[in-house]
């Protein structure tokens, strides 16, 4: 018997918010460019990887899987990596987080602005994100510096905050200025959805 393999098929949703909802900090026009353009291309590269890998399956050929593995990694990453940024995001952002990820913040480093300053430096040398994640390995909470979408990750973490920090993120905005952009984040950040985050993190691991 062959067994014809099931395809998953992703796709892109719409912000959470109007495209000039978070202005005058990130452009009405960064964000249409940004998300049905650069993160429609992850989910059509991720789709197009998983019909290469299952058509190489069925056919016992594999002469393209292995770039085609890299492409889900990679396009993959962008697509997770983007769906939390949209959603850590909101025009009613801004404020410092609260309740138990703040308790957990000031724990594992000191205090909310230890853990901002980190942020900051690893935001300022990345090249694709700075992310706050759950290290499900050390049950604590870390900043991590990632190249492109999947570089610099640590195995068993759960991201929690993403900045997106490629060039397309900001630079029709503030031109090589990142530092700024990275302020202006700071002016829109919502933290109900890394607090949810971080409390299924919580309880799937402590």
């Amino acid at each position: 018997m062959i067994w014809r393999l099931h395809i998953m098929s992703h796709e892109l949703d719409p912000l959470p918010y109007e495209y000039d909802a978070l202005e005058p900090h990130i452009s009405e026009q960064v964000l249409t460019w940004h998300h049905d353009t650069h993160h429609q291309g992850y989910v059509n590269g991720w789709n197009a990887a998983e019909e290469t890998l299952t058509d190489n399956r069925e056919a016992g050929e594999f002469g393209s899987s292995a770039g085609a593995l890299r492409n889900v990694t990679h396009n993959g990453s962008g697509h997770i990596l983007h769906d939390l940024f949209w959603q850590n995001m909101s025009p009613e952002g801004g404020d410092e987080p609260e309740g138990a990820l703040a308790e957990r913040i000031a724990e594992d480093f000191g205090s909310y602005e230890a853990w901002k300053g980190e942020f900051e430096a690893a935001a300022g040398a990345a090249g694709g994100w700075a992310l706050l994640v759950y290290d499900s390995f050390s049950n604590q909470l870390r900043n991590v510096v990632v190249d492109k979408h999947d570089q610099g990750a640590l195995w068993g973490s759960h991201p929690i905050l993403a900045l997106d920090v490629w060039e397309h993120s900001y630079y029709h905005d503030y031109g090589p200025a990142r530092g700024d952009f990275v302020s202006a984040f700071f002016e829109v950040v919502d933290w109900d959805e890394p607090s949810a985050r971080y409390d299924q993190a919580v309880e799937l691991f402590e």
